[in-house]
């Protein structure tokens, strides 16, 4: 960690659902942290935890359906999980701001694109006070921002009017149109084909970059990762099993699942086929003792199933939880 207090700190997290067989615990004790104006990923399989963690910063877990027995996560020193009402309200509207994996669910249908950034302007502490015309005048900047053409027009269209990468695009203007210390971008690229992908990401890290902001990019695609973000955090089955430097993580993963998801790369020449990861996540009502991995992992130990595995400091902020590891260091 470095020595400046991080915008946000994740302690220890645990997240558990309520379900028809009992409580899915799907986050483990997850630990994580982003400084000022650092880009980090967030990457592993499908099913790993990722949006979890990351809903979690803003309180937007289901009611009723989630629970967090411990941990914390500390904006600025201040716990979010305790916050109230007006607190939290502060932090969705001007500390960080989330853009969700799939555009079309996360616009709404009925109103106009420039209705719905006009809306996030108006309710956020940046927007008081100002008129409609000041107002209007914004939303439009944040549209050219994210290079749409013809900004009056897309103002007055609907959601369904416009293409997939349109519509990825309004809602990156939607999360940036007010001043914001982190930026989640929640897999923006997904639904979009790859060249659209790339303008998008592209887009993404200019404007980051350019507003002086924090992001935190969950992203099943190591490529992307390795592109766009300083340090890494490799999460499977509700841990972080990994954590390093960009460049660090890429020369010399440790972590037996962070080198399956390496070697699940398609290779462009040479080499045959992706060898893979033998088997799948587990199952979170019943989820294995010890390491999570240890099903799965072809160096697995006894130790490895009767316990979980310390987190060891290679260095240079390179930590993995591994006991392999710790027999090394």
């Amino acid at each position: 960690m470095s020595k400046n207090s991080p915008i946000i700190e994740i302690k220890d997290l645990h997240v558990w659902y309520r379900t028809y067989g009992g409580f899915s615990k799907v986050l483990n004790g997850v630990n994580l942290y982003v400084d000022k104006g650092e880009k980090i990923g967030v990457v592993g399989e499908a099913g790993c935890g990722k949006t979890t963690t990351m809903r979690s910063i803003l309180r937007i877990l289901p009611e009723g359906q989630s629970h967090t027995p411990q941990g914390e996560i500390l904006y600025h020193g201040k716990d979010i999980l305790k916050m109230d009402r007006k607190d939290l309200q502060h932090v969705r509207t001007s500390g960080v701001s989330m853009i969700f994996q799939e555009p079309s669910a996360a616009l709404n249908p009925v109103f106009t694109v420039g209705t719905q950034i006009y809306d996030v302007i108006k309710y956020s502490e940046a927007g008081k006070g100002c008129s409609k015309e000041k107002i209007k005048q914004m939303a439009l900047q944040a549209i050219k921002e994210v290079m749409i053409p013809d900004p009056e027009r897309i103002f007055d269209c609907y959601p369904n009017q416009l293409s997939g990468g349109m519509k990825q695009r309004i809602c990156i203007a939607m999360a940036i149109v007010t001043p914001r210390e982190v930026l989640i971008a929640d897999e923006p690229g997904t639904a979009l084909d790859v060249t659209i992908q790339d303008q998008v990401h592209r887009t993404l890290k200019e404007l980051v970059e350019k507003k002086g902001m924090s992001l935190i990019m969950i992203t099943h695609s190591l490529g992307v990762a390795r592109e766009l973000t300083d340090r890494v955090y490799v999460m499977y089955a509700g841990n972080v099993v990994e954590t390093a430097r960009t460049q660090d993580l890429f020369a010399n993963p440790s972590h037996p699942y962070t080198r399956g998801l390496m070697s699940s790369v398609p290779r462009l020449a040479g080499g045959g086929l992706a060898e893979g990861i033998y088997g799948h996540i587990p199952d979170y009502l019943n989820p294995p003792q010890g390491c999570r991995f240890h099903p799965r992992c072809p160096q697995a130990k006894e130790c490895c199933k009767r316990q979980k595995p310390p987190i060891v400091d290679l260095g240079n902020g390179h930590k993995v939880a591994c006991f392999l590891d710790a027999e090394v260091v």
